[in-house]
């Protein structure tokens, strides 16, 4: 991935993305796997999404190395750093959830009355993994947004005479 994208650095363009689409996937995680009827109409566009979330992820943290290596060295651009390494494995379990109540779905549909007596079950503890990693994934969020704005704009808010 280019360090820069037309003159400026990519982590801040790219990280955008993850702050959009990660939320986003979080709420419709959550609304997919507590409504029935919404996860029938809607899971596979969620796991589309949650796809490209999962995948921008990586992006971001890779364009957050390059732009480590040309910042000075802070104990804030690390903690930023070591908070954006988690986001993907919670990002992931929230995937797997989906993924699994969108195959079991499939698949009892396409057998329609003849659906499996496990596919509930299943359905059940892929909600439950896929709540959980939204959960986790969408506080990380939020955790690494703050910790990078404070690595970012710390000497700002401790010297606001400086104009």
């Amino acid at each position: 991935m280019p360090s820069t994208l037309w003159g400026l650095p990519t982590h801040p363009l790219v990280v955008h993305l993850v702050v959009f689409l990660v939320p986003l996937t979080v709420a419709a995680t959550l609304v997919v796997a507590l409504w029935p009827r919404a996860r029938r109409v809607a899971a596979p566009w969620v796991l589309a999404v949650a796809t490209v979330a999962v995948i921008s992820v990586p992006m971001a943290t890779s364009s957050g190395e390059n732009l480590e290596s040309r910042v000075p060295h802070s104990a804030l651009v690390e903690r930023h750093a070591e908070l954006a390494d988690m986001l993907l494995p919670l990002a992931g379990v929230m995937w797997l959830g989906l993924a699994v109540m969108t195959g079991v779905g499939w698949y009892a549909r396409r057998e329609s009355a003849a659906a499996p007596r496990w596919a509930g079950a299943v359905t059940v503890a892929a909600a439950v993994l896929a709540i959980g990693g939204a959960a986790a994934s969408g506080v990380q969020v939020v955790r690494i947004g703050h910790s990078g704005a404070n690595a970012v704009w710390h000497d700002v808010a401790a010297h606001p005479e400086r104009r």
